[in-house]
């Protein structure tokens, strides 16, 4: 593990000079500082990403050293957040001196308007001394916007950052998060899996908030921004340009609309779709005031946009259960003895097994009245009374086949007993458990949400999710209403405004 470690230093030793990214602050210590330890910052979170993705490669080929490994995973995934918390500190200082630097150097008197005659629309002459390569940094939009608007319009250029660090570490979770998806598929413990599911889940968890909160800075940015180049192209005449950015809104819009629910996260493809919306605003307005640098600048974002695949797959990932499952048998020699009794049944807390009631009796019994079925197990109920069973199903018909083959062997009534999270149920003796089925119906939506998909996941495995009509979600079918209400619960709870019931099918 240590081997690969050492090349940390020497992407140190290779970290070349940084430059401004505000011409005239290069005289500014502080702020050159800044820069030179967010880069330095930088490098060593990719040094850090590159020694996980090896330790990584090693876990998948040396199963042998998983706990050591594991564990050196974990503690270097956190030096890589608390690096990225040290660049977040850092972001936010840079960010407050350039705008200081802007603000104090926009009350010169360069900035004037003239007249085309070729076209008769107003221009911008800004002098080459005070064009800023990013965009808004230039002294016109201070000029030209409302005090409010521009203020507005600076707090959404420094929110652009925080979107792109939400955008960075939603991508790296999402990484992890199929590998983890992978490891958990693969876990041949129930320990291993619990560790693996658990993590899991709670780096889910944590996209999902990258995703709220990337969707809330990225509207308010998007929305500013919009607005303020809106209102300088009217100010120019530009109403061409303002139509092709109506369009092209319109397009990413349908586009967004064909993607909902199809990608990892409808937040990320909304901020990429709309993002390359916004880049091409910025290109034409800074083509428009002769802003040569920003727009250059800013075309070469609109590339870089352009090789970005955002459109990731849902990754669905239900929660194992590590039930024993085991079908009915019969041995001529004896399975049990006084040394190998019959085992106590064991009743899980999650997840739904069947096993076949033999017999209840007032007393404990020898194994030799069960005409040699096996596997066997007993169970003490409420009453004191001694319950036996035999095998372990996952399904209802497979139960219903060791049934009808106990029959055959001689047993008079064996009794079919569902165990749901712990509650057992006997479908022989309940007559509607024979005949009736249950959905859940999802209505009040035109698509679900990804935590609502993620609690269908996690709560209905192997159960369908289909759509009927243009506002009704169906899951199901549940041959028991408890896993059924379980879910209606869960959905509930993830999205209040969501119209939920069971619905009884009869079969």
């Amino acid at each position: 593990m240590a081997a690969l470690l050492p090349a940390v230093g020497w992407l140190y030793a290779q970290q070349p000079a940084v430059e401004p990214r505000i011409a005239g602050l290069e005289r500014n210590g502080e702020y050159m500082q800044l820069l030179q330890e967010d880069n330095r910052l930088q490098l060593r979170e990719d040094s850090v990403t590159n020694a996980v993705d090896g330790l990584r490669e090693l876990l998948r080929t040396s199963p042998a050293d998983r706990e050591a490994l594991s564990q050196e995973i974990l503690r270097m995934e956190n030096l890589i957040f608390d690096i990225r918390n040290a660049k977040g500190r850092l972001v936010d200082r840079i960010n407050a001196i350039e705008q200081e630097w802007v603000l104090s150097n926009l009350d010169n008197d360069a900035v004037q308007g003239s007249v085309s005659v070729a076209d008769e629309r107003p221009v911008v002459v800004i002098p080459d001394s005070l064009k800023r390569r990013s965009l808004v940094s230039n002294a016109y939009f201070r000029e030209q916007l409302p005090e409010a608007d521009y203020r507005a319009l600076q707090r959404a250029q420094r929110l652009e950052l925080q979107a792109v660090d939400y955008i960075n570490r939603y991508f790296a979770n999402y990484n992890t998060l199929s590998e983890l998806a992978a490891a958990y598929a693969a876990a041949q413990t129930e320990a291993e899996a619990v560790e693996v599911y658990d993590r899991y889940r709670a780096l889910q968890g944590l996209n999902r908030a990258l995703s709220d909160s990337l969707a809330g800075v990225w509207n308010y940015v998007f929305d500013n921004k919009s607005y303020a180049y809106g209102y300088l192209l009217d100010l120019l005449g530009r109403e061409e340009i303002l139509v092709r950015e109506e369009e092209l809104l319109a397009e990413a819009q349908r586009k967004l609309s064909e993607l909902r629910g199809r990608t990892a996260s409808d937040a990320v493809a909304d901020y990429f779709l709309r993002k390359r919306v916004a880049v091409d605003y910025e290109v034409c307005l800074a083509g428009v005031l002769g802003l040569d640098a920003a727009r250059d600048s800013l075309r070469g974002v609109a590339t870089q946009l352009e090789a970005i695949d955002f459109r990731q797959p849902p990754l669905d990932v239900a929660e194992r259960f590590f039930l024993d499952y085991d079908s009915v048998a019969f041995s001529k020699t004896p399975v049990y003895s006084y040394k190998n009794p019959i085992p106590e049944c064991k009743v899980y807390a999650r997840g739904t097994i069947y096993r076949i009631l033999l017999g209840t009796f007032n007393t404990k019994r020898a194994a030799d009245l069960f005409r040699g079925a096996y596997p066997l197990c007993y169970q003490i109920n409420d009453a004191g009374k001694w319950c036996y069973y035999a095998g372990g199903f996952a399904t209802r018909e497979e139960a219903e086949h060791a049934q009808k083959l106990l029959k055959e062997h001689g047993f008079v009534r064996p009794e079919i007993v569902m165990w749901t999270d712990g509650e057992a149920r006997n479908l022989t003796r309940d007559p509607e458990a024979q005949s009736m089925a249950y959905r859940v119906e999802i209505a009040g939506t035109e698509a679900l949400s990804e935590a609502v998909k993620q609690q269908i996941a996690d709560e209905a495995e192997g159960r369908e999710l289909s759509r009927v009509g243009s506002e009704l979600f169906v899951v199901g079918l549940f041959d028991d209403r408890a896993l059924a209400d379980r879910l209606a619960a869960a959905i509930a709870k993830t999205d209040p405004e969501l119209q939920i019931k069971v619905a009884e099918i009869a079969q």
